[in-house]
C-alpha cells in the first residue's frame, strides 16, 4: 500500500504564498508520478499541477504562473509553492500518487485565503 500525507495547508492574506508538501511511502515503485488536485466547497475536485517522473511539468491554466511543483532533495516528497494566492484558491489541496498499478490519494489540506 501506498501512503500519501500533504501539509502545510493554513490562512493567508490575499496575495500571500503557501508552500504545501506532499510525502508518499510505503510500497511505492521507483518511477511514478505526482499530482495536485484541489476541492472548494460545492465544487468538484479540479487538477492544478503534475509532476513527471522524469522531470517534466504540467499546470493547469488558473495557476500557470503562480503555482510551482516540484521535487524535494528526496524523491518521495513533492512541493506546490503557491504565490500571489487569491480568495477563489480557498479549497482543500489534495496530493496524487500516480502510478502504472494504481494511484492514490492523501486525506488533503485546507487552504484558506482571506481578502
Amino acid at each position: 500500500q501506498v501512503q500519501v500525507v500533504e501539509s502545510g495547508g493554513g490562512l493567508v492574506q490575499s496575495g500571500g504564498s503557501l508552500k504545501l508538501s506532499c510525502e508518499v511511502s510505503g510500497r511505492t515503485l521507483s518511477a511514478y508520478d505526482i499530482g495536485w488536485y484541489r476541492q472548494a466547497p460545492g465544487k468538484e475536485r479540479e487538477y492544478l499541477a503534475r509532476l513527471w517522473d522524469n522531470g517534466l511539468t504540467q499546470y493547469e491554466n488558473a495557476v500557470k504562473g503562480r503555482f510551482t511543483i516540484f521535487r524535494g532533495t528526496t524523491k518521495n516528497v513533492v512541493y506546490l509553492q503557491m504565490n500571489n494566492l487569491k480568495p477563489g484558491d480557498t479549497a482543500v489541496y489534495y496530493c496524487k500518487y500516480i502510478s502504472r498499478p494504481g494511484d492514490a490519494w492523501g486525506r488533503g489540506t485546507q487552504v484558506t485565503v482571506s481578502s
